[in-house]
């Protein structure tokens, strides 16, 4: 089977929408994200989508020191892409979120390529009590903020964290998404294969709704044609009904409990794991093949764990 008829399997491990009262299998310390994100690896993920939080609190933290001991751990104890988040949390400057990128200098990084509503505040209709008092403001400041991506903070993310040979899951959470990463490939700021990430069901983005989905698909392959690989996540409970309909569309797909805590109707998912054995079931049952990681670097052009800053670190530790 041939590179292309490769699926790849993203687990998004713990991200910054879903905060620590919302479900007791949410990894919070860094023992647990390790944990979770090598559970995800075994069952099939090729790449690791990873955040970092306050140990004692659960809130997003966006600091080098953070992710330190969970790049160092991870990249000693599974051969999966390791992708850091450049979208922290929508609280967050810019600055303050590329810094673990441009200090660890891994293969992946994401990179959110336009400024957007980004509204979690309907969760609130849904939890009534709290852990941390941070959670309850954190969730209704999503009604009054902007996730911010202007057009100079995406060239100055891109050429600060591309310096070191980083290349960037392009997160797309709406159509004009596609045009701006366009724009700059145009400009020759970045190179192909292009890893796009379209995001569907988060409120301020795009819908889930099918037409959404292919929609998505037809404009990315119209101004992307073969320089692309492209990828779908679903939001929340329509995660695995997005995931499949990206697969028939030929894409590869992300889950992960930052995306969606569920792995069925009013049932929570007890770790990422069960999410990447539901994805990769569901890959070979349409008579697809995963990616190994090595596969995926070969397909995103890849730079190798062995020229990621954490590797070097860890290896002298």
């Amino acid at each position: 089977m041939s590179l292309s008829d490769k699926i790849i399997i993203t687990c998004a491990v713990t991200g910054s929408i879903h905060t620590p009262s919302m479900s007791p299998h949410l990894p919070i310390t860094p023992d647990e994200i390790v944990a979770s994100a090598l559970g995800a690896a075994e069952a099939g993920a090729a790449i690791l989508h990873l955040h970092a939080r306050n140990p004692e609190t659960g809130r997003p933290d966006q600091s080098p020191e953070a992710f330190a001991p969970i790049l160092c751990e991870l990249s000693q104890r599974t051969d999966a892409v390791l992708n850091l988040t450049t979208g922290g949390a929508p609280t967050m400057t810019v600055a303050e979120r590329i810094k673990p990128v441009v200090e660890h200098q891994p293969e992946l990084a994401s990179m959110n390529m336009g400024s957007m509503n980004f509204g979690l505040y309907p969760m609130l209709d849904r939890y009534t009590e709290f852990k941390h008092s941070w959670e309850p403001e954190y969730l209704e400041g999503s009604r009054a903020n902007i996730f911010r991506n202007s057009l100079s903070d995406i060239e100055q993310a891109m050429a600060a964290c591309g310096r070191n040979g980083t290349r960037f899951e392009f997160e797309c959470y709406d159509i004009g998404h596609l045009y701006t990463l366009a724009h700059f490939v145009a400009r020759g700021l970045v190179t192909p294969p292009f890893f796009v990430q379209s995001v569907f069901g988060l409120l301020g983005g795009i819908g889930n709704h099918g037409e959404d989905i292919a929609h998505m698909r037809r404009t990315a392959d119209r101004l992307f044609g073969d320089d692309y690989r492209w990828s779908v996540l679903g939001a929340g409970r329509h995660q695995m009904r997005v995931a499949a309909a990206g697969l028939t569309l030929g894409g590869n797909i992300r889950v992960g409990l930052e995306d969606n805590l569920w792995a069925g109707k009013g049932r929570l998912s007890v770790s990422n794991r069960e999410q990447v054995d539901i994805a990769h079931a569901l890959v070979e049952g349409l008579g697809l093949s995963v990616a190994t990681p090595d596969e995926a670097r070969a397909i995103l052009g890849l730079k190798g764990c062995a020229k990621t800053g954490f590797l070097n670190r860890g290896a002298m530790m």
